[in-house]
């Protein structure tokens, strides 16, 4: 059930009860307010707020303690003899904030619906009490009474209510029995009565509620915390949306890392592989360069090492005439810088030259760039 709803019943329901609008509001405004909470909110304070009970049954009565949904038996006593309430009740019932509550069996009550004209709207009770003689078989005096609204509330021609009648002489001896005893009872009603039922006379109620708020002080509580919250859900609904926008932004941010760290991973094996082309396509020759030594050399010469490093070739050999390699590789056009990088040697077994040359190997073309 929504607040509002809550709090049309709070407002709605005040002449619902056998008491005049005042004295009703102030009797049952602590329990309505109760209402108009959550039910773990209500549940909590209901067992916070605890009843006694005392179950007629004949000559016999139980004795019961409720907090919230939990009943626990507290014993029993007897109508007529001699008898002591148990410890744990008599000290249960000098709480003020509990409330003791005298349960009569169904059968003890009369219930009959009644119809007035909406004139005596606010004067029921004192209404029924002058018809009760015509409305029963019994004199006012002889009874005790409650009643509660019925049908429709918004009709203004007719007043509709449900009445329930119990003799005195069923209740009154029980109200004795416990007076006697040091205990007040609160409020008398009966199994199935419906909610707020009271047969107990106002003027026979004790002072004493869960709740001491007067009209005006409750009614402006009630309006603040409605504002307070009135005001604070849109802040928790704004804090909600931006907490899930900021939760979207942080798995974006991670999804944009980890695509950046991908997308930097691929432009380094781009980068990679093309390197590799570069370098292979401004790579010189190395068939080109075995081809015009094989071409140029004399008969008499061989090539035991070659080493190519960027362009920069190291030979070494035996030829039958060293010295005049340098100049046969000079001539070539793809080579520049021809020397000895060591003596010539002279071989013994084959009357051959040793040589050491190095020179810079341009490639195709690049000489004449």
């Amino acid at each position: 059930m929504a607040l509002t709803d809550r709090l049309n019943q709070l407002v709605g329901g005040f002449s619902r009860t056998g008491a005049p609008l005042p004295n009703a509001f102030s009797e049952d405004l602590g329990e309505r307010l109760l209402e108009c909470l959550p039910s773990a909110a209500r549940n909590a304070l209901a067992r916070r707020h605890r009843r006694l009970l005392i179950e007629v049954d004949g000559e016999f009565a139980r004795l019961i303690l409720i907090a919230g949904p939990q009943r626990d038996p507290l014993g029993e006593v007897a109508l007529n003899g001699p008898a002591t309430l148990p410890v744990v009740f008599t000290e249960l019932a000098r709480d003020p904030s509990i409330r003791i509550e005298l349960v009569l069996p169904k059968a003890a009550i009369l219930l009959r619906p009644l119809s007035f004209p909406a004139q005596v709207r606010t004067n029921l009770y004192q209404v029924i009490g002058y018809e009760m003689d015509r409305l029963s078989p019994f004199q006012a005096k002889d009874v005790m009474f409650d009643f509660q609204p019925q049908g429709n509330p918004r009709r203004t021609d007719r007043v509709s209510l449900e009445l329930a009648i119990c003799r005195r002489s069923l209740v009154e001896p029980w109200i004795q029995r416990f007076s006697e005893l040091g205990v007040a009872v609160d409020k008398i009603h009966w199994i199935e009565a419906w909610p707020r039922a009271n047969l107990l006379p106002h003027d026979q109620r004790p002072r004493r509620r869960r709740l001491h708020l007067s009209a005006g002080l409750a009614l402006w509580i009630l309006i603040v915390l409605t504002f307070l919250a009135a005001m604070a859900t849109p802040i928790w609904q704004k804090s909600r949306i931006l907490e899930g926008l900021e939760a979207d932004l942080k798995r974006a941010r991670s999804q944009a890392v980890a695509v950046d760290e991908l997308r930097q991973e691929l432009e380094k094996a781009r980068a990679g592989s093309t390197e590799v082309l570069k370098r292979k396509i401004d790579q010189i020759p190395i068939l080109d360069l075995l081809r015009e030594l094989t071409d140029s050399l004399p008969d008499d010469t061989w090539i035991q090492n070659l080493e190519f490093n960027d362009g920069q070739v190291d030979i070494r050999g035996e030829s039958g005439q060293a010295t005049a390699l340098i100049a046969v590789l000079e001539q070539l056009p793809d080579i520049d810088s021809v020397s000895f990088k060591s003596p010539v040697t002279q071989v013994a077994r084959t009357g051959k030259e040793r040589f050491y040359i190095t020179f810079k190997f341009t490639g195709p073309g690049e000489k004449e760039q």
